[in-house]
């Protein structure tokens, strides 16, 4: 990856992040600016486009960007970023009607390697369960993330987790 790119696509989202009334199109627009600078074929644009749509509320136009950006190898560019490209797709399958699709990409993200995006994976998949009234498995994994959080009660909150969907 191009170190000055990784920077200035950093400086837009950050000035992006701190001006509320910035206006949505403009941000897309420095967005789509960066991503033509990357190869037309790799992942990064795609992606980095998909987070611009999904940030300004436009979800259906993401999730096709999120897929392109997986299928052209954003996992072997970087695993963080392909990590949260599914977490963000998930979210906007929910968010288009597709909640089904969206538990059907996290749930093996629960398996996979650990890293600080776990509460995310747990509370995007937690959302889509929900969408799809299986609110005690979505309540089950999110007393999961909160338990080792806790001062106290970790291994209460833990119990009561998987008591929610232990028969």
């Amino acid at each position: 990856m191009n170190a000055d790119w990784d920077d200035r696509v950093t400086a837009a989202w950050a000035a992006f992040e701190d001006d509320p009334g910035q206006d949505p199109a403009a941000f897309r627009a420095v967005i789509d600016a960066l991503a033509a600078e990357m190869p037309e074929d790799g992942p990064l644009g795609p992606f980095e486009r998909a987070c611009a749509w999904d940030s300004t509320g436009r979800s259906d136009r993401a999730v096709p960007l999120y897929r392109q950006a997986l299928a052209a190898g954003l996992g072997e560019v970087s695993a963080y970023k392909a990590r949260r490209a599914k977490i963000q797709l998930a979210s906007s399958l929910r968010n288009t009607g597709r909640a089904a699709e969206g538990v059907e990409l996290l749930t093996p993200e629960l398996d996979g390697p650990s890293d600080e995006l776990d509460d995310a994976v747990r509370a995007t998949l937690a959302l889509c369960l929900s969408s799809l009234g299986r609110d005690r498995e979505g309540l089950a994994l999110v007393l999961g993330a909160l338990a080792p959080h806790l001062p106290r009660y970790r291994r209460s909150m833990a119990a009561y987790a998987r008591a929610l969907v232990e028969p």
